[in-house]
């Protein structure tokens, strides 16, 4: 062919594939179309791994359309010790509040599932994972007092990675001891307290108003407990068995009522009001 002539053919430009539609999933480590994640509550639809959700898209996920109205807002964890490690607390406080647009690591108030009033309530892990200081524990305990108040349910879903918050010193720890004896009053008073589990639920809340549901719900293979199963088997110098603090293997062991999918809760849900009798307010 002629050069002037091969100067002439026009090569097609190579079309870019737009940013932003395939994300890796950290389980199996495929790359996984994010509509495809989206539709499926944020699951992986190859290992049906959970991805971490924020507390407004477990709002969304539960709760009917437009019934949910935050209370108990306008409170804020100060800094009472000083606290310095890399960071000082007060800086990673001001910090959580600028990328999240919370004002600490947990939501409350009231909605409707599937027509049933409830008080409702979820942690949200981007928050300095989700750790309980004394707001949240002061957000908790008026959450349950508002559902004894208007004798509804409490849901709380719990995804705390960070346990009770230790920059807060004693102010965290008494945070446990707070919500488990106001959970005890709402007992006393007839109400139901679903807990719903999520990965990871540790520390300090796994110790306290996580595990103390009346019926106990587990997303699959979330990671619950006190200690890490790495601190645990490094103390005790022993192997742990297999899948050991993963939801199904307390399940085997009676320590929750039932793991289900995601897309599966809200149904589940509303099963169990109906089941207790809850009365629907329309």
């Amino acid at each position: 062919m002629a050069w002037d002539s091969f100067k002439r053919i026009r090569f097609r430009k190579k079309k870019e594939m737009p940013g932003g539609l395939w994300m890796r999933c950290p389980d199996c480590g495929k790359s996984v179309y994010k509509r495809a994640v989206e539709e499926r509550g944020q699951v992986c639809p190859e290992c049906a791994f959970h991805f971490e959700i924020t507390v407004w898209q477990r709002i969304e996920h539960l709760l009917d359309p437009g019934t949910f109205e935050e209370t108990a807002t306008g409170l804020r964890s100060t800094d009472p010790l000083g606290f310095i490690a890399v960071r000082a607390y007060a800086e990673r406080l001001e910090s959580a509040r600028r990328t999240t647009g919370l004002e600490d690591a947990c939501v409350v108030g009231t909605g409707k599932i599937g027509g049933f009033k409830v008080v409702f309530g979820g942690s949200d892990s981007r928050f300095l994972r989700g750790s309980m200081g004394s707001v949240v524990g002061e957000k908790f305990t008026r959450a349950v007092e508002l559902a004894t108040e208007l004798r509804v349910p409490f849901v709380f879903v719990s995804g705390s990675g960070g346990g009770a918050r230790m920059d807060e010193g004693v102010l965290s720890l008494m945070q446990m001891a707070k919500t488990s004896a106001a959970l005890a009053r709402f007992d006393q008073q007839g109400g139901l307290y679903i807990s719903i589990l999520t990965n990871p639920t540790m520390g300090g809340c796994m110790a306290s108003f996580a595990a103390l549901g009346d019926v106990t719900i587990a997303e699959p293979r979330a990671l619950l407990g006190f200690a890490g199963p790495n601190v645990i088997k490094n103390t005790i110098r022993a192997d742990l068995p297999e899948g050991f603090q993963r939801s199904e293997f307390l399940l085997e062991h009676g320590f929750v009522d039932m793991v289900l999918p995601r897309v599966e809760q809200k149904a589940m849900v509303i099963q169990l009001l109906d089941h207790c009798r809850i009365p629907a307010l329309a």
